[in-house]
């Protein structure tokens, strides 16, 4: 008897068991603007929005998804809230500030480098496609294109979720559909309550989406491969990014910034 026990509790003579009860892993990065036109109103809402979302997000996810959380912000200096990806279960909001300038470009070189199994990425179990939410409010000061290109080439980039919110006037939604690589998945924010609506249901959207298991079963997926099911849920995000940007609560055309 103990010999058959010890024999049903030895997994690694069955990979498919091994895989069932292992825990994927979901990591949710934020890149968040903090230069010196942030300063004020925008990184005050920007800032008690982060906090409300951290309870949020860890009701996302299925029972064997490990969600983490990293945090990138760029100005004239880059600046990682943490050195590695924290558990949502574990991670607490750091009150941000703005100053500087805005150094976009090197954020993207520097999370290039972060997205790799030999760093940010190097989860010992199953991991899902990252999320990929991009904050700001203006044009990069560098050379931003420099930057996305050798991000380009980083297949965890090409498959992540990606979604980017302007915030303000200023902000060019068309630069930010190159990081997305479609303007289905940016939206604009021109007030304070809007801003902090938007963060929130864009970053639990992103991730309930991005730590969905897409299996067989599912109607819309079907026998897919991975490719197809990274594909599928984008397809999925674009359409419901398009239903918040349509919805009642999301302004038309706002001429100006109201509330900062």
């Amino acid at each position: 008897m103990k010999e058959m026990l010890e024999k049903e509790l030895d997994f690694d003579d069955d990979p498919l068991n091994a895989t069932g009860v292992s825990r994927k892993s979901l990591v949710i990065f934020f890149l968040i603007d903090t230069s010196g036109s942030m300063k004020g109103t925008k990184m005050g809402e920007l800032n008690t929005a982060m906090e409300e979302l951290v309870p949020e997000i860890r009701r996302i996810g299925e029972a064997d998804t490990d969600v983490k959380v990293a945090v990138l912000t760029f100005s004239t200096n880059l600046a990682w809230m943490y050195s590695e990806p924290i558990s949502i279960e574990e991670f607490e909001w750091n009150r941000l500030s703005a100053n500087g300038i805005t150094n976009m470009g090197a954020a993207f070189e520097e999370l290039n480098i972060r997205l790799s199994r030999n760093s940010f990425l190097n989860s010992p179990s199953l991991s899902f496609a990252p999320v990929i939410f991009l904050m700001t409010d203006g044009y990069p000061s560098d050379n931003y294109k420099e930057g996305l290109k050798k991000l380009g080439d980083n297949s965890w980039y090409k498959y992540a979720l990606k979604v980017a919110l302007g915030i303000g006037k200023e902000a060019n939604d068309e630069m930010l559909a190159e990081f997305t690589k479609s303007p289905d998945t940016v939206v604009h924010a021109y007030t304070g309550g809007q801003l902090a609506s938007l963060i929130k249901k864009i970053a639990v959207t992103s991730s309930q989406i991005g730590s969905k298991s897409m299996t067989l079963s599912d109607d819309t997926i079907g026998e897919l491969g991975e490719e197809d099911v990274t594909d599928s849920k984008q397809r999925q995000l674009e359409k419901e990014i398009q239903d918040i940007v349509k919805s009642e609560d999301y302004p038309k055309d706002i001429p100006f910034d109201s509330g900062w």
